[in-house]
């Protein structure tokens, strides 16, 4: 049956939103070290404005809180989504025809469960949207990312293939950073707006759902690691630029002027696409380059010798200058907590 394939495993997620995962738990007075320990995060990380951690210790971290907390969104509704909700949810919304009828009973079911957003599906002429009515006080931008993110992440696996997200439009102010929402919804995110919803195309809604029981235990295995990483927009520059550095070394890497021709673009066009989505080619490697050191870090017994040259510096010295010039710490520390 149909799974989508994850196009970057490598990906992570900003300390900054560790933060707004543990803001709730904070606030009630738990144990947020024991959290983070049993995540394979560091105090040390936490306290860096630069640092990032990996996607599957982001993950570990929401399972811990939602285990502590008997509650997977993070304790940011006045009802608690208690253990086991979204795996009822997706398991029930398997059997349905179409991504529209999916879609309908997902929010209905949402709509039980929360007390403090209701949403509901609008279909205009060739758009759909997803509006999300507040019950009380307007939210900070995590509650409202992560409430999509389980919506469209269930989308996304249900239609077997990605859902693209148009335009995104909420009453909140914005983030300090919204890097992070950017990639993983769609670049086209506005703030402090008068309604909150989700625009994309209304044809997705006809997709016929191809999932069985089997594809569903593999899904719910990952979750919530795979509705971090699976669905990023493939048509951005940015990510076609990615996807070609992941496949190859870095000592391999094109110059931008060659990746441009292999796109069939100008140096001024891919230059100004690149721009538009935020992001430089130089930051994309460096991006990476930190990824892989992360994943290499915190999964696996390389010495800094090994992973200086396998990510093409030239000693491990120049290594360690860049990597805390990239997260704010040692590569150390991100060595700390590993078993």
């Amino acid at each position: 049956m149909s799974d989508v394939n994850l196009e970057d495993s490598k990906g992570t997620i900003s300390i900054s939103l560790v933060h707004e995962a543990l803001c709730s738990a904070q606030q009630r007075g738990l144990n947020i070290e024991a959290m983070l320990l049993k995540a394979g995060i560091t105090l040390e990380l936490l306290h860096s404005a630069k640092a990032r951690v990996s996607i599957s210790q982001y993950a570990q971290l929401w399972v811990e809180i939602a285990d502590v907390m008997n509650d997977e969104f993070f304790g940011m509704d006045s009802h608690a989504m208690r253990r086991g909700s979204f795996k009822l949810l997706s398991q029930s919304v398997m059997q349905a025809e179409t991504l529209k009828k999916a879609l309908q009973h997902i929010l209905q079911f949402l709509n039980l469960l929360l007390d403090d957003f209701i949403s509901q599906l609008f279909v205009q002429e060739n758009y759909a949207y997803i509006v999300i009515y507040e019950q009380k006080q307007t939210k900070r931008m995590f509650s409202y990312a992560t409430y999509l993110m389980l919506i469209h992440g269930l989308m996304c696996w249900l239609a077997g293939q990605r859902i693209l997200i148009k335009q995104i439009q909420l009453k909140c102010d914005a983030p300090l950073d919204d890097q992070d929402y950017k990639v993983r919804f769609c670049q086209d995110i506005q703030y402090n707006c008068s309604e909150n919803y989700i625009q994309f195309d209304a044809n997705y809604l006809n997709i016929q759902i191809k999932q069985d029981q089997q594809s569903w235990y593999r899904f719910i295995q990952q979750t919530p690691q795979n509705l971090l990483v699976r669905f990023k927009n493939p048509h951005a520059v940015s990510s076609q630029i990615r996807k070609h550095l992941m496949n190859v070394a870095p000592t391999d890497w094109l110059e931008l002027n060659e990746i441009a021709q292999r796109l069939n673009m100008s140096d001024a066009t891919i230059q100004r696409r690149l721009k538009s989505e935020g992001v430089s080619y130089q930051q994309l490697k460096n991006d990476i380059r930190r990824d892989s050191a992360i994943e290499f870090l915190t999964k696996t017994e390389k010495s800094l010798q090994d992973i200086s040259d396998e990510l093409s510096f030239h000693d491990p010295s120049a290594f360690h200058r860049a990597f805390k010039k990239w997260t704010g710490v040692s590569p150390g520390a991100y060595r700390q907590n590993k078993l």
